[in-house]
C-alpha cells in the first residue's frame, strides 16, 4: 500500500493504493493522524484501493470520528467491489461516499 498526502489549506486530499489490510493499517492509520491537528476536510481517494479489510474498516472508523469533531470526512472514487464490503457491513450508512 502506498499513501499520498496533498493538502490546501485545511483540506487533506489523500490517495491510497494497494491493499488496506491488517499489514498495511497500522500505517494509513498514522498517515491520517498526522492531519488530523489542522484538518477540517479529509478526502479519501479509494479509487486504487484493491482490497479493505477488518482492519482497515476500523482505521476509517476511528478517522470518522476524529473528524466528526473538527470538520468532514469523505471517501471518493470507491470501486464497486470496496462498496459492496461498505453496504454489507454498514459502514455506507456510517461514512459519506461519494
Amino acid at each position: 500500500m502506498t499513501v499520498n498526502k496533498e493538502r490546501s489549506n485545511t483540506t487533506f486530499n489523500i490517495s491510497i493504493n494497494g491493499r488496506v489490510d491488517t499489514t498495511t493499517a497500522p500505517e494509513l492509520e498514522k498517515e491520517l493522524k498526522s492531519c488530523y491537528d489542522d484538518c477540517t476536510e479529509l478526502i479519501l481517494n479509494f479509487a486504487d484501493v484493491e482490497y479493505i479489510s477488518s482492519a482497515g474498516l476500523r482505521v476509517l472508523l476511528s478517522a470518522q470520528k476524529a473528524m466528526s469533531k473538527q470538520g468532514s470526512m469523505k471517501l471518493v472514487n470507491v470501486s464497486s467491489d470496496i462498496m459492496e464490503v461498505f453496504e454489507v457491513t454498514g459502514f455506507s450508512d456510517i461514512l459519506t461516499i461519494e
